[in-house]
């Protein structure tokens, strides 16, 4: 008789019990993370770096059809191979000093961009106030309907919202009046990573 355990053709049952319970422990792991991140899809969570402070416009707005129109004459381009990130505000004829306040948040929010303000635009559409400071990163546009059209909820009885129009020429996001200028900042200093 052979005596070899090696050879032996019955398994050892603890060595079967110890087999399933790893292959349930993968299949646990496995279909568990799918299952959590499934779970964590459909309740809305994201991870901290992927938020925004502002209203994320579904769909985005496109904007890309009109031809905003400079207060001082001639036509507003998108051209976006100059990949330009745009903040918008429109406040109403109005406004005295909100809009300079507000002015003056746009501007120190440009500045901190830094080497990246080259990349970023203020569309100021309306008349600028006499009080705003003088900066090369504004353009003033005319309210032409077409371009207040584009703009959702832009006559807003709680104030002024500001929106971020990417460098195509869509409305992608909207801050409702009264934001913090910080988190503006903030999500598009993000989406000047993306240039």
């Amino acid at each position: 008789m052979n005596s070899d355990p090696r050879l032996s053709t019955s398994p050892d049952p603890s060595q079967v019990r110890r087999g399933r319970l790893i292959l349930v422990l993968i299949f646990l792991l496995f279909f568990g993370t799918i299952a959590a991140a499934g779970i964590l899809r459909f309740s809305g969570w994201q991870p901290q770096g992927t938020k925004v402070h502002g209203e994320m416009l579904r769909p985005a707005v496109d904007a890309r059809a009109v031809v905003p129109k400079l207060a001082s004459g001639g036509n507003y381009a998108w051209q976006p191979a100059e990949r330009m990130w745009r903040i918008a505000v429109a406040p109403p004829a109005s406004c005295a000093a909100v809009c300079t306040q507000l002015a003056r948040d746009l501007d120190v929010v440009w500045q901190l961009f830094g080497n990246k303000a080259d990349h970023v635009e203020i569309l100021w559409i309306g008349t600028l106030p006499a009080g705003a400071p003088a900066t090369a990163a504004r353009r003033v546009l005319q309210p032409t309907p077409e371009l207040m059209r584009a703009l959702p909820r832009v006559d807003d009885p709680a104030g002024i919202p500001v929106y971020v129009i990417d460098p195509n020429g869509f409305v992608i996001l909207r801050y409702a009046p009264g934001t913090d200028p910080g988190f503006i900042r903030t999500d598009v200093a993000k989406l000047l990573k993306l240039i």
